[in-house]
């Protein structure tokens, strides 16, 4: 550690800007782990981040008066590794998720049939909208991976369609294996 607090310039500035963005990145991945429900993955990765802050808040910290610009550094960094964390969760899609879509009657025995076909567990409820309307709701519970592809399902079957998507913690039976 001693030879990052005898570097200076370009090099020590781009140690800290990439070193930032992985432990920032790692500490998104690691919030959203935790809130899954994956303790011991999250406390692996926490004890990384914490080792790569340590090595670079003491560089940036070290003469800070004297180089103001490592300062800078760090703050871009801190940024953009917010950025990259968040591009990461989404590509690895740890966990489950619900979709309700809310569509007039007909639709929504045909759009179920579809989702069905594809592999998605479906589950209608009858209810009524405005003016007495019969709507339906469809449940749909999945893998977060799939939001985008089941979302894509109904906008093609149904671009009416009212659709809201949420986060799972935990669930117990059903379709989903």
């Amino acid at each position: 550690m001693d030879f990052l607090m005898n570097m200076k310039g370009p090099l020590l500035y781009s140690i800290i800007f990439f070193a930032k963005i992985v432990e920032v990145s790692i500490s998104t991945v690691r919030i959203v782990l935790i809130n899954k429900g994956e303790r011991v993955k999250g406390a692996i990765l926490g004890f990384t981040e914490i080792i790569i802050w340590l090595v670079v808040v003491s560089s940036v910290l070290n003469n800070i008066t004297e180089d103001p610009i490592k300062a800078l550094v760090y703050a871009a960094a801190f940024a953009l590794g917010n950025f990259v964390g968040v591009t990461i969760e989404s590509k690895i899609a740890v966990g489950l998720a619900s979709i309700q879509v809310v569509v007039g009657e007909k639709s929504g025995e045909a759009l179920a049939g579809i989702l069905r076909d594809r592999g998605y567990g479906v589950t209608i409820i009858e209810g009524k909208g405005k003016n007495n309307s019969i709507k339906n709701l469809l449940f749909i519970q999945l893998k977060r991976k799939k939001i985008p592809e089941a979302v894509r399902i109904i906008k093609e079957q149904c671009p009416e369609a009212y659709i809201t998507v949420n986060d799972i913690k935990s669930m117990l039976g059903g379709y989903i294996k």
